[in-house]
């Protein structure tokens, strides 16, 4: 068996390999060595060394991007981890029409991004012209508007993902804490959460990089308006590298520091988390 998957390892993963280099490796580091240079095609590339990314952190939008997003990213991911916890424990509870209830609140995770800005931009106006004003009139009409698109967009999928973490917790061990005289709150600190930390590290990791990666959504629900106060870092990069001429290295540089952000942010998460989680 050893010697067969030796034999045709390449002939398997051969295809995967090379679709990962074409796709990801390559551009990635091409995309690294274009941040260090001034061009507009492929074929007038000019060296320009760190210049790029003194302009990017010269650039008063791309540092107010990365405060916004930071800031949304927060509350966002706060909102959608309790939220949907809190939905995955009332539908492990046998409920009546559970499994309904479920695809109901996964369903918005199906949607793309762009429809689902526009959807939200519909109704929030709709809301918000009772007042005579619209979504863009104030940043944080849209600050507030992003974060209710992103938890009904996000909810449904990280509480499948708690469902199956609270279902893995041994029945036995629930059983032992009821007759012990655990309430319902004891119970749930001192075993559901400890034993439901391997999810808790999924949500968290998965909320944290989807946030802070928000860019079909930001453009649809406000594109950046009003002025740029509501831009997020992914579309502030598109803007750079699309909306400015000769700026598409500093877009570059912008690109390759936002990547490095939120690794680490995901990477101290993981850690963190990780730590914390119990093998049951």
């Amino acid at each position: 068996m050893e010697k067969s998957l030796k034999k045709y390892f390449l002939f398997f993963v051969g295809p995967t390999l090379l679709a990962f280099l074409i796709a990801f490796v390559i551009p990635f580091i091409a995309g690294i060595v274009l941040s260090f240079a001034r061009f507009t095609t492929m074929t007038d590339i000019s060296w320009v060394g760190f210049s790029n990314y003194v302009r990017a952190f010269s650039n008063s939008d791309f540092l107010n991007a990365l405060k916004f997003s930071a800031s949304f990213t927060i509350v966002s991911v706060i909102f959608i981890n309790v939220i949907a916890f809190a939905l995955a424990l009332l539908l492990t509870r046998g409920i009546r029409g559970t499994n309904v209830f479920r695809t109901m609140i996964f369903m918005p995770n199906l949607i793309g991004g762009i429809v689902l800005g526009y959807i939200w931009q519909f109704i929030i106006n709709g809301f918000l012209s009772v007042f005579g004003v619209t979504i863009t009139v104030d940043a944080k009409y849209g600050f507030w508007g992003l974060v209710i698109l992103s938890n009904w967009q996000f909810i449904g999928y990280m509480m499948i993902i708690f469902i199956a973490g609270i279902q893995n917790v041994p029945q036995e061990i629930l059983e032992a804490a009821t007759i012990d005289g655990a309430g319902p709150i004891m119970t749930l600190r001192k075993i559901i959460v400890p034993l439901v930390m391997p999810s808790i590290t999924i949500t968290l990791f998965m909320t944290v990089a989807n946030s802070f990666k928000m860019f079909d959504q930001n453009l649809a629900l406000t594109a950046g308006a009003p002025g740029k106060e509501t831009t997020m870092v992914a579309l502030d990069i598109y803007n750079t590298f699309y909306s400015r001429v000769g700026w598409e290295g500093v877009g570059q540089a912008k690109a390759l520091m936002f990547f490095l952000v939120v690794v680490v942010i995901t990477l101290v998460q993981l850690s963190i988390t990780r730590r914390k989680e119990i093998v049951n």
